[in-house]
């Protein structure tokens, strides 16, 4: 049988990269990352190597989110850079997969007992919590722990100095840090009552907060004595419902914008199934959304929520992400309510946008307007997991500003929200700011923050790069230096994130060709 021009070039890129996906890096620098061979190449070891964030994977750890998000909106970019179907057919494979994990069709439920058709995640994000019993097995004392992995930790009750006295221990064996709370009561007369001595000490290493969960408590219990391990909360994740639905909704907006695409059963009930499945998922978090009088919506962690920071506003990403899945909904749908939950956050990030010196945009990782970028104390009662907090006023970082302009993308595309110079301006945000000089290793690379700051030897943020060609279009930088990242450290498929880049990448190539 005689090999296809693409069949070959396939087969000669995979016998070189099986050694390097291995290790051996010099064996890959051929590799074209604009072109589809590289890409479908990709496809394969990535989905052979049983590496995180496969389509059959849970997000109890984020794998969807954080992996497979990536990977199917890689086929969407590569459908719409060579108009092939065979792209859409591995997005139906992988989003059927994706779609059999749901917390309603696994039967598993989140912290507040509901199974939903979203995507529940646990450790590293969520808080810890044991709860101490006496020995007639009477629940006590709920301990939480709010410091990231969460799973790590372990809570330790040592008899105290005296009767009715107990010393409580929370160590996380990760980070090794801990906290010690010793000679504590369960008599809430006491002047070394637990929850409120816990409670006074905050913020400590470990970050413990205790909730009392007798309903009459009184003087002279006692829990008993050992160590438990902690068990990291189950929650859905606004940024992870969002980074996984995005796909969908964009699946569905392509079919029903594609009468030779609506006219094939198979694409139609798979848009119509899809188009349900990022509408029902994106609902769950309606009880999250705040809007203003005039114009403005976003997300906040509703107070009580097992994380840190709860009862606070969502980092910026972490809301635009479902304001990507809502740009799509509006475009597919044109429902009203969609729409203007888009413009409304389009508004709120617009409101975020500092112009600098360089024409450039730079905002803040946590929205200026909220509770962590202007800190708050104990006596706000703002959050149940962390009492406290000082002000968060970090510079939003290349990798979840990629999400961020992607949104703003989205909503520019779907005639939305923002104009071109906006566009021109996140652009340069990447061509002014992010673009760093060579590194030591005489690779080129990019700063940490979209202001030009920070390390530029994080490879979890310059191997984002190419995620920021949503906006290359209106500056050619931004392509052929994220692309030269990839070039000069003949990148392998070991993330799904990777293999979205890959398609990235082409995608920006073929439509400036």
């Amino acid at each position: 049988m005689q090999l296809s021009r693409r069949q070959f070039t396939l087969g000669a890129l995979a016998m070189g990269a099986l050694g390097s996906f291995a290790g051996t890096a010099h064996a890959s620098a051929g590799y074209d990352y604009t072109s589809r061979e590289t890409f479908d190449l990709f496809d394969k070891l990535f989905h052979e190597s049983g590496n995180g964030g496969q389509p059959t994977d849970t997000n109890e750890h984020g794998g969807l989110a954080w992996g497979q998000s990536y990977v199917l909106l890689g086929f969407i970019r590569m459908y719409e850079a060579y108009n092939d179907t065979h792209y859409l057919d591995r997005l139906i494979a992988n989003i059927d997969l994706v779609l059999a994990n749901r917390d309603s069709v696994r039967g598993v439920k989140d912290h507040r007992g509901l199974s939903l058709p979203a995507w529940r995640a646990m450790a590293p994000y969520t808080a810890g919590i044991v709860t101490l019993k006496s020995a007639d097995r009477t629940p006590l004392l709920e301990v939480r722990t709010a410091l990231t992995y969460a799973d790590n930790a372990v809570a330790t009750v040592r008899a105290g100095s005296s009767e009715g006295r107990f010393t409580l221990e929370v160590k996380n064996h990760r980070t090794n840090l801990v906290a010690t709370f010793p000679d504590l009561s369960l008599d809430p007369a006491a002047a070394d009552y637990a929850v409120r001595r816990i409670f006074d000490a905050y913020p400590t290493p470990t970050l413990v907060t205790a909730k009392e969960l007798r309903p009459s408590p009184e003087a002279g219990a006692m829990p008993v004595l050992g160590a438990t391990p902690f068990t990291s909360q189950p929650v859905v994740f606004t940024v992870h419902t969002g980074m996984i639905t995005y796909p969908m909704a964009s699946f569905a907006k392509i079919v029903f914008r594609s009468p030779k695409l609506l006219a094939v059963p198979k694409y139609r009930h798979k848009a119509v199934e899809y188009l349900k499945a990022a509408r029902d998922a994106a609902a769950v978090h309606d009880d999250e959304w705040r809007q203003t009088e005039d114009g403005h919506g976003y997300f906040v962690w509703n107070k009580g929520t097992p994380l840190g920071n709860d009862g606070t506003e969502q980092p910026t990403n972490q809301s635009l992400a479902l304001g990507q899945t809502y740009a799509e909904l509006a475009a597919a749908t044109g429902d009203p309510f969609y729409r203007d939950r888009t413009q409304r956050m389009a508004r709120t990030f617009a409101r975020e946008l500092r112009v600098d010196a360089d024409d450039a945009y730079v905002w803040t990782y946590w929205p200026t307007f909220g509770k962590v970028h202007n800190g708050f104390a104990k006596t706000d009662g703002v959050s149940e997991y962390t009492p406290s907090s000082n002000p968060g006023r970090g510079v939003e970082d290349l990798s979840h500003g990629a999400i961020d302009v992607e949104f703003a993308a989205a909503a520019f595309r779907n005639h939305l929200f923002y104009k071109g110079e906006d566009m021109s301006r996140f652009a340069r945000t990447y061509s002014r700011n992010l673009i760093a000089p060579t590194g030591a290793d005489g690779h080129p690379t990019a700063y940490q923050r979209v202001n030009g700051t920070g390390s530029t030897t994080s490879a979890g943020q310059y191997l984002q790069a190419p995620r920021w060609m949503a906006v290359a279009q209106w500056d050619e930088a931004v392509f052929t230096h994220a692309r030269s990242i990839y070039e000069a450290r003949a990148v392998q498929p070991q993330l799904g994130s990777y293999l979205g880049c890959v398609a990235y990448l082409n995608w920006h190539a073929r439509r400036g060709a």
